[in-house]
């Protein structure tokens, strides 16, 4: 992907970025823009929500007394914080519980295997599984496999997700998680086992969410860290038949419930207008939840509170964080039924689910007439090291993708360094330790200034 810095512009390419600026904001305005960035800068609110979402109530797997726990721990921040609203909305998904997980290769020789069940697997018998393996390097490639080539055996998924600046490995790979296990089932295999979507060098078993099918078996789901995957991939290209062992306790305890936790800082002039800064709540279980999603919860909830601490906007800024994202979006689409009605309220809508490195680039999926106050931001943006894209193309965090679908708001993406992001995506050790302060920091700057811009332009912005 090829950005365009504004530093790069020759003068007079700066002059209508300029002139869209005066149309739309104050002298005033952006002296306030320039103290709303420079108090996150120099703030270590959003490092204190992090440090106690984490460590206070550690782990929040929907449906688990840890998120109970998270959802009045933010109701309680968001009101000491001052917010103009609080409230609790209802949300619903697939009750899901994991219990035990171990797993060693059998033969040619007894070795430990690192693994984890893949959110909404069913479980091995209590006394595990074992099955010798067959090796696929891609979903394309299980997916021609001959029906019923597979009877008696393990599909093993092998594809290598490869390491980016914004993650663009994580689709291709994030497939054979999702639809792995039907594929395999389809045919005929009892188990499914792949590499972790990761782009890691550690020991560490990378979970996620996977899905089964109506009508299709379903089968025991795992994935292997990348050295024990490494280790198979060794041993098969010896020519050896490898089998394998693993025993996953879990359980499917039907509908569960919780809450997307709002808060608002409510616009003096526009209030029913508003910006959406979202995050999730939720995390897996296995580690503390730091960097998906603990950080972008503290950097939306302190963004919103630096703006209001300096000039309240014209339009209300809503933090929205998200239940039960990583079981599947849950929270975002319930919010999204609940206020189909009003969704062109919302001026503005940018998540931060991308960890805690630094945002680098800036982007708008909006209408071509809301373009001036896009650059306008951009140009405020600037202070950060934060470049431009100018594509107008931009595509969310996970939780706006309900929102795209319903085509009612304008998306922004402040795209953050994910470059080690999926070292730590979704295991024991996505800790706070991985999180560098003054990288978040810079991450609630940029969010406070979009948000204060956003909700205190002349104009509203469109939707393409």
């Amino acid at each position: 992907m090829k950005f365009v810095s504004l530093l790069a512009l020759p003068l007079l390419a700066l002059a209508p970025i300029q002139q869209a600026a005066a149309e739309q904001f104050t002298t005033e305005q952006l002296q306030h823009t320039a103290q709303i960035r420079q108090q996150a800068q120099n703030s270590e609110l959003s490092w204190q929500l992090v440090e106690s979402l984490t460590t206070e109530v550690g782990p929040r797997l929907p449906g688990t007394e840890n998120d109970k726990k998270a959802v009045a721990w933010a109701k309680a921040q968001f009101e000491r914080l001052g917010f103009d609203k609080v409230w609790l909305e209802k949300a619903h998904f697939p009750h899901w519980r994991r219990y035990h997980e171990s797993g060693h290769i059998l033969s040619p020789s007894k070795q430990p295997l690192h693994l984890t069940a893949l959110g909404n697997s069913v479980s091995t018998a209590k006394d595990g599984l074992s099955a010798p393996i067959v090796l696929f390097e891609t979903l394309a490639e299980l997916q021609a496999a001959p029906a019923g080539s597979l009877a008696g055996k393990i599909a093993y998924v092998n594809y290598r997700m490869n390491r980016d600046i914004d993650g663009n490995g994580y689709g291709p790979a994030v497939k054979a998680r999702s639809s792995g296990a039907v594929v395999a089932a389809q045919k005929g295999a009892i188990g499914y086992m792949m590499r972790s979507v990761s782009t890691s060098h550690h020991r560490f078993a990378h979970t996620g969410g996977s899905h089964y099918k109506e009508g299709v078996s379903k089968i025991p789901n795992v994935a292997i860290a990348n050295p024990d995957a490494d280790q198979i991939a060794r041993l098969i290209a010896l020519g050896e038949q490898v089998t394998v062992h693993i025993n996953i306790q879990t359980e499917d305890l039907g509908q569960g419930e919780s809450y997307n936790v709002i808060g608002e800082i409510t616009g003096h002039s526009k209030p029913d207008e508003y910006v959406l800064l979202a995050s999730h709540l939720d995390s897996w279980d296995l580690g503390t939840g730091a960097l998906d999603d603990g950080a972008g919860v503290a950097i939306t909830m302190a963004a919103a509170k630096h703006v209001a601490a300096v000039k309240r906007p014209q339009r209300s800024i809503r933090v929205v964080l998200f239940a039960a994202e990583e079981l599947g979006l849950w929270g975002a689409k319930d919010y999204v039924k609940a206020h189909s009605d009003e969704l062109d309220h919302i001026v503005a809508a940018a998540e931060s689910d991308f960890g805690a490195d630094v945002v680098y680039a800036f982007e708008s999926n909006v209408h071509a007439q809301s373009l001036p106050i896009v650059r306008a931001i951009a140009e405020q943006l600037r202070p950060l090291d934060v470049t431009y894209i100018g594509a107008n193309s931009a595509r969310g965090g996970p939780d706006l993708i309900p929102f795209e679908r319903a085509q009612s708001s304008p998306i922004f993406a402040l795209h953050q360094d994910g470059t080690d992001y999926f070292d730590y995506h979704h295991t024991a050790d996505d800790t706070l330790d991985k999180i560098e302060p003054h990288k978040l920091k810079q991450n609630t700057a940029a969010y406070a200034v979009f948000a204060y811009m956003a909700a205190d332009a002349k104009d509203k912005i469109q939707a393409k």
